[in-house]
């Protein structure tokens, strides 16, 4: 028997379904769509979709686990990853990340306790050329220095009701 929220999200996973298709095809839209909304992808999203596109759960699981985007525990509203690649790290990677934790009060790997922020490295953001690279959900910042992450996270904080031009106002 579902709860109420139960019944709720099996209901928005549905309308999900009858927007990106119900086959497998699907499966990577829902489960992006799902983590925007709800910054996770529980075991009974997981299930619920694995059972309106007719597949099986441990399928489900494997692109979920997989996907470095898609989480499984609960990522805060603003996911900061740091790229760690060696043009990163010899641009000064290093003392960004320190600043990331000390202006967020989180280690790598955490999220901030009102939610808002978590914090994790990335393997790659692809801008080995502007380095050291920092990406808060689909924005990338290049560059980047420790000064400028203040200005950055103060930024993400100002706009957590909606979204945020972070580019326009972060000096560089």
């Amino acid at each position: 028997m579902l709860t109420t929220r139960e019944d709720s999200l099996r209901a928005e996973f549905e309308q999900m379904a009858d927007r990106f298709g119900r086959d497998r095809t699907a499966l990577l839209p829902i489960l992006q769509e799902t983590k925007r909304r709800y910054h996770e992808v529980t075991d009974f999203a997981m299930q619920s979709i694995a059972d309106i596109l007719n597949l099986h759960p441990a399928e489900v699981y494997g692109v979920v686990t997989f996907y470095a985007f898609l989480h499984e525990k609960y990522h805060g509203r603003y996911v900061v990853r740091l790229c760690r690649t060696i043009s990163c790290a010899m641009a000064g990677m290093r003392r960004v990340a320190r600043q990331l934790e000390n202006d967020l009060g989180v280690t790598f790997g955490e999220t901030t306790p009102d939610g808002f922020f978590t914090l994790e490295y990335a393997h790659c953001v692809g801008m080995c050329d502007q380095a050291p690279a920092l990406l808060i959900n689909d924005e990338v910042f290049t560059r980047v220095s420790p000064e400028q992450v203040h200005l950055i996270l103060e930024s993400c904080r100002r706009n957590l009701a909606g979204r945020h031009p972070l580019h326009k106002e972060v000096v560089t």
